[in-house]
C-alpha cells in the first residue's frame, strides 16, 4: 500500500514509520506544522517545532523515506485554538487534542492529500496507540493492550469515513515494545522522552497560553457551604472542576467545585468527598457514535485519557444525540466541556460526546452553574 505517515519527531510515530517500511509499504512521511511560535514565542526561549522537525528529518534520512512539511497553522488556529479559548472563556474544560485528530490530522490533512490528484494514498498512519479493524462492512476502533498509553479516548470523535482511511501500526503493542523497537531500528530519537500536555504548546504552560488570550481579572473565591469569600484569584478561566493544586489557601485541602463565569467567581470546598456532594450524574451532548448506537443501559466510560474506566448507566434521548449518564461511583472532576467516551465490554470505543453541565448537590439541593 501507499501510505502517508504523520510523524512528530517522537519515538512512537518514528517506530510506526519504520514498521510500515519494514513491511514493504510505499511510505511518505508528513510533518504538520501547527506551532503558534509567531505569537507565543515571548513565552519561551525556543522554537519547539524546530527541534521536532530536526528529529523527523534525521529519522527519514536514515530510513531513506521522503518527507514533506505541511503548514496548517492558520487552519489549526481557526479550528482548534479558537475553540479552546472560547471553551475556557465560557468556564468549560476543553480538550484540544480531540479536535486536532478529528478536524486536522484526519480532516484537513486528508483534504490536503486528496487535493493532489496525481498521487493517491491508501491509508494515513499515525503513532497512536489504538487498533482499527473492519468487520461486517464497518470499521471499529478498539483499545490498545497498554491501558496507560491507549489513545482511543482522543480518537472517539472520528467518523466511519475517517476510520476507513486510518492506520495505527502500534495498535497492538505496549509502550515497552515500541521503545525496544526504537533501539532495534537504532532511531536517532530512541531515548527521547514522550511529550506531555497539549500538542501545539510543547513545553509552554497552558496557564500562560490562556493568560495570553484572556488576560487576568481579579475575582472571589467563595466557600460553597458558607457563601463566605475566602480568597481571590486572577480569573475563573484558570481553574477547572476538581482542581486542588495552585489555589494558595491555608486550612485545606481545598477543591474547586463550581464556577460562575458571569461574576468571575469560583466556589471551593474543604469537604469535596462528603456524602452530600454527589458527583455521579451528568448529561452528554453532541454525541458521535462510531460504529453503532448503543442501547440504554450498562456501559463503560472514560472522562479523561488514562487507564481509569467507570461502570455506568446510559440513557439515550433526542435522536441519540444526547445521553444521561449515572456513574456507579463518584468521580472527582466532572467538568463541563470534557469529553465522555463510551466503551463496550470488549474494549470497543463506541463514541462519545461533551459533558454539558457542572453539578454540585449541597444539602439535597442541586447547585448547577452554567455559562
Amino acid at each position: 500500500m501507499k501510505i502517508a505517515v504523520l510523524v512528530s519527531g517522537g519515538v512512537d510515530s518514528s517506530v510506526a514509520l519504520r514498521l510500515l517500511q519494514q513491511q514493504g509499504h510505499d511510505v511518505t512521511a508528513f510533518y504538520l506544522k501547527i506551532w503558534l511560535e509567531d505569537e507565543l514565542m515571548y513565552l519561551g526561549d525556543h522554537c519547539p517545532w524546530e527541534q521536532d522537525l530536526a528529529f523527523v528529518r534525521a529519522v527519514c534520512e536514515s530510513a531513506g523515506v521522503p518527507l514533506e512539511v505541511v503548514s496548517l497553522q492558520k487552519e489549526y488556529h481557526e479550528q482548534v485554538v479558537n475553540y479552546t479559548i472560547a471553551e475556557v472563556k465560557a468556564g468549560r474544560t476543553p480538550n484540544p487534542d480531540m479536535l486536532c485528530n478529528q478536524r486536522i490530522k484526519f480532516g484537513l490533512f486528508f483534504n490536503a492529500l486528496d487535493s493532489n490528484t496525481s498521487i493517491h494514498y491508501d491509508k494515513v498512519a499515525t503513532g497512536h496507540y489504538a487498533h482499527v479493524f473492519e468487520s461486517d462492512g464497518r470499521f471499529w476502533l478498539k483499545q490498545a493492550p497498554d491501558a496507560i498509553k491507549d489513545q482511543t479516548y482522543f480518537l472517539s470523535q472520528l467518523s466511519q469515513e475517517q476510520l476507513s482511511r486510518a492506520l495505527f501500526p502500534l495498535g497492538q503493542l505496549c509502550k515497552s515494545e515500541v521503545r525496544a523497537l526504537a533501539y532495534e531500528f537504532d532511531l536517532v530519537n530512541k531515548e527521547r522522552k514522550d511529550s506531555q500536555g497539549i500538542c501545539f504548546l510543547g513545553k509552554l504552560k497552558f496557564k500562560d497560553f490562556v493568560k495570553h488570550y484572556l488576560g487576568e481579572s481579579l475575582g472571589s473565591m467563595i466557600e460553597i457551604e458558607t457563601g463566605k469569600a475566602v480568597g481571590t484569584h486572577a480569573g475563573a478561566w484558570f481553574y477547572t472542576i476538581g482542581q486542588r493544586q495552585g489555589l494558595g489557601l491555608a486550612g485545606g485541602p481545598w477543591y474547586v467545585v463550581a464556577k460562575d463565569m458571569k461574576n468571575n467567581e469560583i466556589y471551593l470546598s474543604r469537604h469535596y468527598y462528603a456524602a452530600d456532594k454527589q458527583r455521579d450524574a451528568f448529561a452528554v451532548g453532541a454525541c458521535n457514535w462510531i460504529s453503532y448506537i448503543p442501547e440504554s443501559g450498562p456501559i463503560k466510560l472514560k472522562m479523561r485519557h488514562g487507564p481509569q474506566v467507570h461502570d455506568a448507566q446510559i440513557e439515550l434521548c433526542e435522536n441519540n444525540e444526547r445521553a444521561y449518564v449515572k456513574l456507579e461511583h463518584d468521580d472527582q472532576g466532572i467538568a463541563a466541556g470534557q469529553f465522555a467516551v463510551f466503551y463496550n465490554n470488549d474494549g470497543i470505543c463506541i463514541g462519545g460526546g461533551v459533558i454539558e453541565n457542572n453539578r454540585v448537590i449541597e444539602n439535597n439541593r442541586v447547585i448547577e452553574i452554567r455559562d
